[in-house]
């Protein structure tokens, strides 16, 4: 069946082009993983990564695909642009010119993302010079220096090197997300995370095989994670479903309307995105100050390891705040409610207009409530198991949730072109919502 739907991709000769030209991006991502920053000794700092596991740089590391053990020209990953996405949205509340932008449609969307784009530049040079002088005063376990030849040649190289290479990934994505399949950022943060896990596999079979983990703590680690991901699928494809009915319209000697239909509501509306963005606010500081040494700045990011109370306690805090704030950013209940008004649509119950807007808000809220507690227990829950039962690689619930979340959408939207050419998807019904 699954396989079926395979072979109906490449009968569409768009969706053909699209998902091979998605898959050809993410390729030149992966190769630009492994092109070095110069100037680097990369034996001494894969050294120096090799303490970081388990760290906010082994999370950083996860987020950039590998890239930043290597200190490649991507190290700094698409962080800087969902940094940028994230201030410029906080932005458009304050601040009326970019609040008239938002709402001036597709011209209105471009220019609020080239200042997106200036954004994600400005933090890509902040990050690049604090990294720079960092990396001058690492050294390996051994005392080997990490930087060949230090001093401002050294530094103007890997801030260009790296807010270049930060300029093509997010050129990667937009032109995955205009011409490919999927959200773009996403794929590439889904590519990173997938790349790890052949490494983080094979190091669990040599722990296996020198005695230090046990076949018993592997199957029940196995057994947590398909429990993960069986979760994550159920929550994601939960709906509150809210009954509208249509009265019915005489146009002519025709009759029209007078049918029965819901309005979806998601459980989790603003999916991957809230943990994605509560890791970027926390990670932005917390990696310079790794970096930088200075000791109320060491101390600070001693502070921040993940499965410390602190670092669950401001992860929590900022994908509740993340939840709510992209809830309210991307759904809008009075255009909803103006909308079903004037197709002549009703919530049985409930009064046409402000009161129509006034209860879908009120559940929106709740349900919203409930995807950021789900959010929450997801990313946090296995961090702190897997710290607590110290195991050798940073796959915790964070990294599953967004390669479920991201594979659910992708498979989505594949769905949706091969449905709307009459062509059987990966499921007989393909992928619905679960009405709750």
């Amino acid at each position: 069946m699954i396989g079926s739907g395979f072979q109906n991709i490449f009968k569409i000769p768009e969706l053909k082009k699209r998902v091979l030209y998605t898959f050809a991006m993410l390729a030149v991502y992966r190769v630009g993983v492994h092109v070095p920053t110069p100037g680097i000794d990369s034996i001494a700092l894969a050294s120096f990564f090799a303490k970081a596991k388990g760290t906010l740089l082994g999370l950083f590391d996860m987020f950039s695909g590998g890239a930043l053990e290597r200190l490649s020209v991507f190290a700094l990953g698409i962080m800087p642009y969902i940094s940028a996405s994230i201030i410029i949205q906080l932005l458009t509340v304050v601040i009326p010119h970019l609040e008239r932008l938002s709402k001036e449609g597709d011209q209105g969307r471009k220019k609020i993302t080239q200042y997106t784009r200036y954004g994600t530049v400005v933090l890509s040079i902040i990050q690049g010079f604090g990294i720079s002088i960092g990396l001058e005063s690492m050294t390996s376990p051994g005392g080997a220096a990490v930087v060949i030849h230090p001093g401002w040649g050294f530094r103007l190289m890997t801030v260009l090197t790296l807010t270049a290479g930060t300029a093509f990934i997010m050129w990667l994505g937009e032109q995955i997300t205009e011409r490919g399949i999927g959200n773009g950022i996403s794929l590439i943060i889904f590519a990173g995370i997938v790349a790890r896990m052949p490494t983080a596999i094979g190091n669990t079979f040599r722990l296996l095989s020198t005695g230090e983990m046990g076949i018993f703590l592997i199957l029940v680690l196995l057994a947590f994670m398909v429990g993960v991901i069986a979760f994550i699928v159920y929550v994601e494809q939960g709906q509150r479903r809210i009954p509208v009915q249509y009265a019915k319209r005489v146009v002519g000697r025709k009759m029209y309307g007078g049918q029965s239909t819901h309005l979806p509501l998601k459980i989790n509306t603003s999916g991957v995105i809230p943990p994605i963005f509560a890791s970027s606010i926390i990670m932005f500081p917390a990696t310079l100050a790794s970096f930088i040494k200075i000791p109320w700045m060491q101390q600070a990011a001693a502070s921040m390891r993940p499965g410390s109370l602190i670092y669950e306690l401001c992860y929590i805090g900022f994908i509740f705040f993340f939840c709510y704030f992209y809830t309210a950013v991307t759904f809008n209940p009075e255009d909803v409610a103006d909308n079903m008004k004037k197709n002549g649509g009703y919530i049985p119950g409930i009064r046409p207009g402000k009161r129509t807007a006034e209860y879908i808000d009120k559940v929106l809220t709740r349900i919203t409530l409930g995807g950021a507690i789900y959010v929450s227990a997801v990313c946090v829950l296995p961090s702190i198991l897997i710290t607590k039962l110290n195991i050798p690689f940073y796959f915790g619930g964070t990294a599953l949730l967004i390669v479920v979340g991201v594979a659910i959408d992708t498979v989505s939207q594949i769905e949706s072109h091969m449905l709307t050419r009459h062509y059987e998807g990966f499921l007989k019904k393909g992928v619905k919502g679960r009405g709750r």
